[in-house]
């Protein structure tokens, strides 16, 4: 941390942390208004279907329900739930109910009433008569298959992402740099190997949830558990077909999101019974819900092909990812970028390369953004690939990587053709290797008669905000007796960001972090921002709080000046008082604290102290990380335990490092989950297998092992106070780190997350 800073780099505690622990923190469900009517959602049973008759007629009778929607009371207007700033590359191919069911769980009918008792007797009561389909289930199956997931005429794509949906296609593009078939004829050893990552979900706490009501000027206000305001208006007015003047989105405290909700999932179905019925509306998504129709992450698999010399320097690399993007659209044109831009430029050496992909439909769930975004699903792949390749050779993973990875200065082809400008990806790994004791445990060591401990390594990259095309903004005021209004689009969703741009702010401001009041997100009071999401919020946000701040000091000092009656160029402000420096003539000195400032400003003043800025980067700096893995095998079993993870992080310049610890060990958690245990899995009919946390294990403190974190800092110019992000890059190492330490301990290689007993067990043993 720089010395010089007073409050960014320290680590503070998060501004609400006493109210989230002892439970006083208010949340959309916490919240309500008189009158207000309660909805769910009936759901197909059917992977593929089409509603040929529904009767609501005894459902209707009910007493206490206010409405039953079915595809004829909505709009016609397709959309995506995708939380993408426009025009979305996600096709427009959903409406609210649609007849055409295409998964199991796919919405078929709105209930609202008084309570949830009534809601599911009348829910009992609907008949449906559904002409069953053939669905496509397999993404193999999928591309020019003969059954579309999307025939209809008046499906879209409103950016040139390669989508048809007559091919069952959501996305498909190639690229590449250099001549890659001179660059693989050079190579004396080359290697092709085929990599599947299953959908995780995201298993945040509070489930999705919203509540909808009109105010008294007619228009409709919806609260909602949201990462995404300002593009949960614009889904909403396109979802509905009404001005998005008529709407309003306020987001409350968030109880996770990890990605889930950039996604507009059950926003709509409140808004259109408020929209129809006049009626204030709720909706709480279960559990179950949560798990069967929700945005998990994208099913992807990686053929990943890379050469080298007989010295171990890479000379191409051929990455072809194919994605399921499930029964709609909503970010499967952009995650599928992810698992070759985040993973290839972590290698500088390659003469060559080639990135191609296609995004499929299937009658499954669809998929959505989790934490990762697909780098996660291409670096275990790459990752993996690297160290298979460095084993042909016969040489330590981490000499090789040591050889081949990126370092600051070097330009990344891959990456957009961007500079790694701040890097220190070698010293992340040269730290990693010291926490886990390498030298001393790689490959593996026998701890008893039937056990054995292997050690495992991988690099990862991310990005901080979508360069060129996110904003974010800030608002700024100052307030009597001088302290400040800080108004944000951004979204906290868990991750600290008020408390993160309240010390942004308050180091630019030379104040206390009691004295900035943070607000956010309200798209009638917020200014624009797109959203938390695509790791944007600490470097974009934090830099449209840079220039707020300054802009506001201009403001400051210019009024002092005209108080103290002399030039704004001659007044310093300190953050306590803007004064002018003793004049050496007369030997007098002219101030006026804050305080002061801001109370006469109260009175007969045209000079409002308030500042509105945006911020959007044409570039998107990545952070770096290296992670290692310690895992125990029990040879006997297959049983892998997970012994210690460890973790050094390049996120620029820490704004706080006790909350990017905690960010990195939850990423480093939900990554091991993704690993070891964490599985979804259909039945032959379609129907999600792991419709619960019963089925769906998620990770326990238990089951983690020793998580230990460190950071090597580097500074990022364009970063406020040298920052970049930290969110999503924390996830990406331990698939492929907890892979490489199976490998290195028994010698199976596992190519199929999660890495299970019997997949280890059937692999020691010759049984694949």
């Amino acid at each position: 941390m720089n010395q010089d800073y007073k409050v960014v780099g320290r680590e503070i505690k998060r501004i609400i942390a006493d109210d989230i622990v002892t439970g006083k923190a208010v949340f959309t469900d916490d919240l309500r208004v008189t009158g207000m009517v309660y909805g769910k959602v009936l759901r197909s049973p059917y992977a593929h279907a089409m509603v040929k008759e529904i009767d609501c007629g005894v459902a209707a009778k009910i007493p206490g329900i206010e409405c039953i929607l079915t595809w004829k009371d909505v709009p016609q207007s397709r959309f995506t739930m995708a939380g993408q700033t426009y025009p979305e590359p996600s096709p427009y191919d959903r409406l609210i109910l649609d007849r055409r069911l295409r998964f199991a769980g796919d919405a078929v009918a709105i209930v609202a009433g008084r309570d949830e008792a009534v809601v599911d007797h009348a829910m009992r009561l609907i008949r449906v008569k559904y002409e069953v389909l053939e669905p496509v289930l397999d993404m193999h199956d999928a591309k020019d298959a003969k059954i579309l997931v999307h025939p209809e005429e008046d499906w879209k794509s409103l950016c040139d992402v390669g989508a048809d949906n007559r091919r069952n296609l959501c996305a498909s593009g190639i690229e590449g740099h250099g001549d890659l078939e001179q660059a693989f004829a050079g190579c004396t050893h080359v290697i092709e190997r085929v990599y599947h990552t299953k959908a995780n979900q995201q298993a945040m706490m509070e489930t999705f949830r919203a509540y909808t009501h009109l105010d008294v000027y007619g228009r409709l206000n919806v609260v909602a558990s949201t990462q995404i305001p300002f593009h949960t208006r614009r889904i909403l007015a396109h979802a509905l077909d009404i001005p998005k003047s008529r709407i309003r989105v306020i987001k409350p405290r968030i109880g996770g999101g990890f990605g889930a909700k950039q996604t507009v999932v059950a926003e709509v179905y409140p808004a259109i019974v408020t929209w129809k019925t006049g009626k204030p509306a709720k909706i709480i998504y279960s559990r179950y819900e949560s798990q069967i129709a929700s945005s998990p992450r994208h099913e992807m698999e990686v053929r990943v092909k890379l050469g080298c010399d007989d010295n171990g320097i890479l000379k191409a690399m051929d990455v072809y990812t194919l994605s399921n993007t499930g029964a709609y659209g909503e970010h499967g044109p952009t995650t599928v970028g992810l698992s070759g831009h985040k993973s290839i430029p972590l290698y500088h050496t390659p003469e060559a390369f080639r990135f191609s992909y296609d995004v499929v439909y299937t009658n499954r769930m669809s998929a959505g953004a989790y934490r990762g975004y697909g780098a996660t699903q291409g670096i275990f792949a790459v990752e993996s690939a690297v160290s298979e390749l460095a084993a042909e050779l016969g040489m330590d993973p981490v000499k090789f990587r040591e050889l081949n990875m990126v370092k600051e200065g070097d330009v990344m082809p891959a990456y957009y053709g961007e500079t790694a400008d701040s890097c220190a990806l070698d010293r992340c790994v040269a730290r990693v290797k010291d926490m886990i004791g390498w030298d001393g445990k790689y490959p593996r060591r026998q701890v008893s008669g039937s056990k054995v401990r292997g050690v495992g390594l991988a690099m990862a990259m991310q990005g901080s905000s979508i360069s060129g095309v996110d904003v974010a903004g800030a608002t700024i005021k100052i307030n009597d007796d001088g302290f400040y209004n800080l108004i944000i689009g951004a979204a906290d969703m868990g991750t600290g960001c008020d408390t993160t741009l309240a010390q942004v702010a308050a180091e630019c401001l030379g104040c206390e972090l009691d004295d900035i009041v943070v607000f956010g997100a309200d798209t009638d009071i917020s200014p624009y921002d797109s959203g938390s999401y695509a790791s944007s919020t600490a470097y974009l946000t934090g830099t449209a709080v840079v220039k707020t701040c300054e802009a506001l000091k201009e403001k400051i000092l210019h009024k002092a000046a005209k108080y103290l009656e002399t030039g704004a160029d001659e007044l310093e402000f300190d953050g306590k008082r803007v004064y002018k420096l003793a004049c050496e003539a007369d030997g007098t000195r002219k101030e006026i604290t804050i305080k002061d400032l801001a109370n006469r400003v109260q009175c007969a003043n045209e000079d409002a102290l308030q500042v509105t800025q945006s911020h959007s980067s044409p570039i998107s700096p990545p952070p770096f990380m290296a992670g290692a893995a310690e895992v125990e095998v029990d040879l006997e079993t297959g049983q892998v335990e997970l012994i210690k993870f460890a973790a050094a992080v390049d996120c620029g310049t820490p704004l706080n490092e006790n909350l990017a610890r905690v960010q990195t060990e939850g990423g480093l958690v939900q990554g091991i989950g993704m690993a070891l245990y964490e599985d979804v899995s259909y039945s032959k009919d379609g129907k999600v297998h792991e419709n619960s946390f019963m089925q769906y294990k998620v990770p326990s403190r238990l089951d983690v092992g020793r998580v230990q974190v460190e950071f090597e800092s580097s500074f990022e110019p364009t970063g406020p106070f040298g920052a970049k992000s930290i969110g999503e890059v924390v996830i990406n190492t331990p698939s492929p780190a907890i892979a490489n330490a199976v490998y290195n301990a028994v010698g199976v290689r596992i190519r199929e997350l999660p890495i299970t007993a019997e997949k280890v067990f059937k692999g020691m043993n010759g049984l694949d």
